[in-house]
């Protein structure tokens, strides 16, 4: 079954329990996705259904958005604000990958690195290339982006 296929079922499900917080993120996720369905249609000039990478891809750069969310919601001593953001952030993990843990996005950076041969902080873009597609979904890019400097650091 699709992702989007799971956020409509899940849709119903929420609606029927009447879980209302949920049933806004699924709907917010649902938006997500049909935005990026119209953008692509546009560029194709036909109708065009998304697949699951390119809603993982949507679904992340929402989960980066929550994430950022959060951040500023602490910094700003709204707590209140910053686990509604978890809440919803807790929703669309759901959907992504599993996220890998930092030992493991260590081994795929340091596989990386010695793949391209960098050796210096001057080589991280080189990195940083072949690295993403593995973790795409799978790592938060700030994580992975401080593993790489710091497997180039030494």
């Amino acid at each position: 079954m699709s992702i989007k296929q799971r956020i409509v079922d899940d849709m119903k499900t929420s609606m029927k329990s009447g879980n209302k917080d949920r049933l806004g993120t699924l709907r917010m996720l649902k938006a997500k996705i049909q935005h990026v369905e119209l953008e692509l249609r546009t560029d194709k000039g036909r109708e065009y259904e998304i697949d699951d990478d390119e809603a993982i891809r949507a679904l992340s750069a929402y989960a980066k958005q929550r994430r950022d969310s959060i951040e500023g919601y602490e910094t700003a001593g709204r707590e209140d604000l910053a686990t509604k953001e978890r809440s919803e952030l807790e929703v669309v993990l759901e959907y992504l990958p599993a996220q890998l843990g930092e030992d493991e996005i260590r081994a795929i950076v340091r596989e990386a690195v010695a793949e391209v041969g960098a050796t210096a902080p001057q080589d991280m873009g080189k990195v940083m290339k072949v690295v993403m597609p593995k973790l795409k979904g799978k790592a938060d890019g700030k994580v992975v982006n401080r593993m790489v400097r710091e497997v180039l650091d030494g």
